[in-house]
This record gives C-alpha cells, structure tokens and sequence, in this order.
C-alpha cells in the first residue's frame, strides 16, 4: 500500500495494537475501508472461514461462465475482498466496468476494491464516478472519506462522513469510520463520541467494539475499554486485552503521540442529530 502521509502510519501502529490484543474474535480496526463494514456484504455471504471460502470458489465458478456479469462480478469481488483477496477482487470487477463503465453499482464496487488495495489515487477517481449529486451513495461517500484521510486529506474525509451521515443517519460503519479518523487527528473525545453513537445501533459488531475499546484505552480509560470488551469475550479476556493494549501503549511512541491533543485543532465531530 502506497504510505503518502504519515497519517496511515499512524493508523497502521493503531492497528497492529489493536489486532494482537483483540486477536479474537476483535479484529477491527485494520484498515480504513470495507474493514470497518462500510460496504453491507451480501446477505448468504458466509461469516465462517471455510464456509466463505467454499462460497467464494462457487462464486468463480459461476463467474467463469460469463466474465463481466454485473451481480457475477459484484458477489465474487466482494468474497474475494472478505477473504483479503483484493488484487483479484480488483481484477475481477474491472473486467466488469470495462463492459458496463456507467454502471454506478459496478463503478462502487470497482472503486472499493481499489481502495482495499491500497490503489488509492485510482481508488479516488472511480469512487468519484459511482454517483451523481441527485442520487448521492453514502456507501460510497464513506469509502472516499477513507480514502482522503489515506491520502493525508482530513478534512476533506470528514466532510465525506458529515456528508454520507445526512443519507443514512446513525450508519455504524460511517461513524466508525469517522472515528478512526478522529483519533488519528489526536481528537479522542470526539472520536470517543462517534465511536460511541457506532456500536449503539443494533448492527454494530465486534470490530466496531474493538474500535471503540483502542480509543477508551488510548484515552487510559481502561476500565471502560474492558467494559466493552466484555460483550464480546470472557472477562479474563476482556483484562487481558485490555492489558495488553495499556502495555502496547506505553511502548509505541506513535500510540502515545496519539494522545497528545492538537492545540486549536477541532474537528467537526459527529452530532447527535446526525445519529439518529
């Protein structure tokens, strides 16, 4: 992945943090993007390992049998994205929008697989595409926040986010995404709050929590951080992560730099209005 800004490195370290002390079943918190759920994945697409892999080797099968096919090549890139495929997530539905290059789903599609591919400049020109101002895609919109803040635009990003909260208010994987950018703007109560408003709706999940447990922590709110974690491990595991975050804290000079607020620096966070 291209590193145009010490802004992805900075999420990178929050990452690495919260990966190996949510090691499961919290993995959030790995990339911006389709990661954070902003891309609602099919409805009979499997969650289990196995079972996705069976599903997305069917899905080429049925892909074979006709290149291009739009709801084809939109299933099979979007397993392939789900198991990390994403260099052939990108190949197959760009065969897709070479065939239909209007097709604002396909180009949506097209543009997120850029995205989790780390193509980024290429990734910003489709997703610019995929809409038209009548008929906005907050999907989209949050994606190009992800985007912009991997290219070093904060404040272009959450524009995208403000903007894509207007068409689907409360959106979890929107607010998410806001968050992780305002935690990587040193803004932590606001992304505390954004955090927040994300894992109260009914289809947070527990990468969301994950989130929301890394910027409790950051803050040295741990009591609250295993809170959360509470909802989705045992309690000893909860401490243990928990634990291990405070220590990977303490050890990382980019995690500690996170918590060094930017004087005169404040973001426009999320409003509880716009949550809905």
């Amino acid at each position: 992945m291209p590193r145009l800004s010490s802004r992805p490195a900075l999420l990178r370290a929050m990452c690495v943090a919260a990966l190996a002390a949510f090691a499961a079943p919290l993995t959030g918190c790995q990339e911006f993007g389709d990661i954070t759920g902003s891309i609602p994945a099919s409805a009979t697409q499997p969650t289990d390992d196995a079972k996705l892999r069976a599903y997305a080797d069917e899905l080429g099968k049925r892909y074979d049998r006709n290149p291009g096919d739009k709801t084809a090549s939109i299933e099979y890139a979007r397993a392939l994205r789900a198991l990390t495929r994403y260099n052939e997530a990108v190949a197959v539905i760009q065969t897709a929008a070479i065939k239909t290059p209007k097709d604002f789903d396909v180009l949506g599609e097209y543009g997120k697989a850029l995205a989790d591919a780390g193509q980024l400049t290429q990734a910003k020109d489709v997703l610019a595409h995929a809409y038209t101002p009548d008929d906005p895609r907050w999907d989209v919109m949050s994606v190009q926040g992800t985007v912009a803040d991997r290219l070093g635009d904060h404040a272009g990003a959450m524009q995208f986010y403000h903007e894509a909260l207007k068409i689907a208010p409360g959106e979890p994987s929107v607010l998410t995404n806001m968050g992780l950018s305002l935690a990587l703007a040193k803004q932590l109560p606001a992304a505390e709050d954004a955090l927040r408003q994300a894992v109260a709706s009914p289809r947070a999940d527990a990468r969301m929590r994950g989130d929301l447990a890394l910027v409790l922590a950051l803050e040295g709110k741990f009591s609250d951080a295993e809170a959360v974690g509470r909802t989705d491990l045992s309690p000893d595991a909860a401490r243990t992560n928990v634990e291990a975050i405070r220590q990977m804290i303490a050890q990382n000079d980019s995690l500690r730099d996170l918590r060094k607020p930017v004087k005169g620096s404040k973001p426009k966070a999320a409003k509880t209005e716009d949550a809905g």
